[in-house]
């Protein structure tokens, strides 16, 4: 059994150029590889087009074809819509004949919708966005707003999860998003470690900014990398934020100040999302009682574990380790 359908969706005509080869193959790498390891279930992953060969050509002259038409919506799971043309975002195009009804019949049938960058367009065309809240990248966000009065449009984080509906911001927002799927399918442990094989960041929250303040120094010994990852070594520890200040030799409101700029959170938000991850990780990957896990976790006590994690996870540590069981 898999963990589920997932259909992707190059909303593109024959002979258009316009399917991005870094977005389309996000969904590819996350979903499309099993990873027996990690769990015997994995995704079963379609590509569908519009047209009735494929969406042509895309970036560096390659062209693609699948066997998959729309028709392939039908009993998925999830669909995952990528970049609409370009022509359909800046001049107000028609979308592919079929697609918004496609998308439309996918989400009444069950499935939860999805939209990397300028994808949202498609979904909003659809009316799915309706009187929801989305995102798109920020150089779009403006149009999609004009376009769609009835759609929250917010161009400020990496992506909106709405339960059945999802948007993300372009390009490395897609990644997150199709990990934080992951994560509420599979739980934080598989997650994480498909993220470590991928060598990139396990979880960066959807409230985060899309673009960091550029006069931000970039050399390696201004980066907070470092002492971030210092801090993830030792969330066990009572840290505070004049801990990570001193690690990384600025003062506290400097370290604030550098660190919102770079992620769009505080750091105790960040900290706190951190020791929740690893509380995720724990109860899924250990029998620990919940009592070590707050310990190990650094959130104290099995109380305040509790308290954090209804807040911000909306289930008990007891509820979320019964919903994603250890592996044997």
């Amino acid at each position: 059994m898999s963990a589920g359908t997932v259909a992707v969706v190059v909303p593109a005509e024959i002979g258009v150029p316009s399917w991005d080869l870094y977005e389309l193959s996000i969904p590819f790498t996350v979903f499309g590889k099993p990873q027996p390891d990690l769990v015997e279930r994995w995704y079963d992953m379609m590509l569908c087009a519009t047209g009735e060969r494929g969406p042509g050509d895309g970036d560096f002259g390659l062209s693609l074809r699948t066997p998959f038409g729309l028709e392939g919506l039908t009993g998925a799971d999830t669909v995952i819509v990528t970049s609409v043309p370009d022509p359909c975002v800046e001049d107000g195009e028609p979308l592919p004949p079929g697609l918004a009804d496609a998308l439309r019949a996918a989400h009444d049938g069950g499935a939860r919708m999805v939209s990397l960058c300028t994808g949202a367009f498609a979904l909003a065309e659809a009316g799915l966005l309706d009187g929801r809240r989305a995102t798109a990248h920020w150089m779009h966000t403006a149009q999609l707003a004009a376009r769609y009065p009835k759609v929250t449009v917010d161009d400020s984080v990496l992506y909106v999860d709405d339960g059945d509906v999802l948007t993300s911001a372009g390009l490395s927002a897609g990644l997150d998003l199709c990990l934080h799927l992951v994560r509420r399918d599979l739980g934080a442990h598989v997650a994480n470690q498909l993220a470590r094989r991928m060598v990139v960041p396990a979880h960066r929250t959807g409230g985060q900014a899309q673009f960091v303040d550029l006069s931000v120094p970039a050399t390696d010994d201004a980066g907070l990398g470092p002492v971030l990852e210092w801090a993830r070594e030792r969330l066990d520890e009572p840290l505070t934020v004049t801990d990570l200040a001193r690690r990384a030799a600025l003062s506290p409101r400097t370290f604030h100040r550098r660190l919102r700029a770079a992620t769009g959170t505080t750091p105790l938000r960040w900290l706190l999302g951190q020791r929740l991850g690893r509380a995720q990780s724990l109860l899924e990957a250990t029998d620990l009682p919940v009592e070590k896990v707050a310990e190990l976790s650094g959130l104290g006590t099995a109380n305040n574990l509790r308290h954090h994690f209804l807040k911000q996870v909306g289930v008990s540590p007891g509820a979320y380790r019964r919903a994603f069981p250890k592996q044997s």
